[in-house]
């Protein structure tokens, strides 16, 4: 069977953001989920896979029944008995944002639970994709677990990306985070990193010593840097590629995630580096410009071929 599908692997939770007062809204948001969010409403042929663990509470069922609402399976993830999701909230100083994490006991750090469920859901993908968020919320059996399950599904030609995505607070120490994110490197083809992160966890002067660092371990790295130029890093060559200035952005929630949803979207469609991070800088630009970090389908295709 020809590899087709998109999967994405981590943890999705419960996004309570502010409104006015004591208003709050509920969604359903994380790293990895945003960006397979994009990459779905981009590549719209291609079956979706968002690969976890879920709780049977009605919170994960709701969860659950929006993924699918929205034309995105949860393949063979499994659901755990009196488990229950994550949840995080958001609170906003103008557009930029804070966040308040209730995950301990999370069931998406089960996901690797059952070795053959995992690879299962990872057969036939045409692209591959989890962060350092997804390695962080799971303990070194588990890590081993995901990362042979992930080679697999390379080596069957499934082509793999990773996003660094270095959060302190979810590693016990930064050498633990230095090792485990280098381990992941080593099963992808391609790094979305993002350089104030590189900067804080590798000592990185610059984002062209991000991009030499990364080059030595993957063979396409796109450093991100906020509404500074993306510097691509493939086949020998860098270029840098502006961002798309907002002058009154809303929310920036989910800006870098969206914009590796737009990347690899335009990868698997066939547009060159430097193409798909202009396209990519696009969806990131629109993103900003709505309050959570999903943007309706409609909006994120409009930025994307624009």
């Amino acid at each position: 069977m020809a590899v087709n599908g998109i999967a994405s692997i981590g943890e999705c939770m419960i996004e309570l953001s502010g409104q006015s007062g004591d208003n709050w809204r509920m969604g359903f948001a994380g790293d990895t989920f945003n960006t397979l969010w994009a990459l779905h409403a981009l590549s719209p042929d291609r079956p979706a896979t968002y690969v976890s663990a879920f709780g049977d509470d009605p919170f994960s069922c709701d969860q659950i029944d929006f993924f699918s609402e929205n034309g995105i399976g949860i393949g063979g993830s499994p659901v755990i008995a009196g488990a229950r999701p994550g949840l995080y909230a958001i609170t906003l100083t103008g557009a930029e944002r804070a966040f308040t994490y209730w995950r301990a006991d999370a069931a998406a750090r089960r996901l690797a639970s059952d070795p053959a469920a995992l690879a299962k859901s990872l057969e036939n993908q045409a692209l591959v994709y989890f962060s350092g968020i997804t390695v962080a919320i799971l303990d070194e059996a588990a890590r081993k677990t995901l990362l042979t399950a992930i080679a697999a599904a390379r080596a069957a030609g499934s082509l793999v990306a990773f996003d660094p995505n270095y959060r302190p607070r979810l590693w016990s120490s930064r050498e633990a985070a230095q090792a485990a994110i280098l381990e992941a490197l080593a099963v992808a083809d391609i790094a979305l990193p993002t350089f104030p992160d590189e900067q804080m966890l590798f000592g990185d002067a610059t984002p062209e010593a991000t991009a030499e660092r990364l080059g030595k371990l993957t063979g396409e790295v796109i450093v991100k840097n906020g509404e500074q130029p993306a510097l691509i890093a493939a086949n020998g060559n860098s270029q840098s590629v502006e961002a798309v200035h907002v002058a009154t952005p809303v929310d920036t929630t989910g800006a870098g995630d969206s914009f590796n949803g737009g990347y690899l979207a335009a990868r698997l469609a066939g547009h060159p580096p430097a193409d798909a991070a202009r396209r990519a800088h696009k969806v990131a630009a629109a993103v900003v410009q709505v309050r959570g970090a999903l943007a309706p389908f409609e909006t994120l295709r409009a930025a994307f071929d624009s």
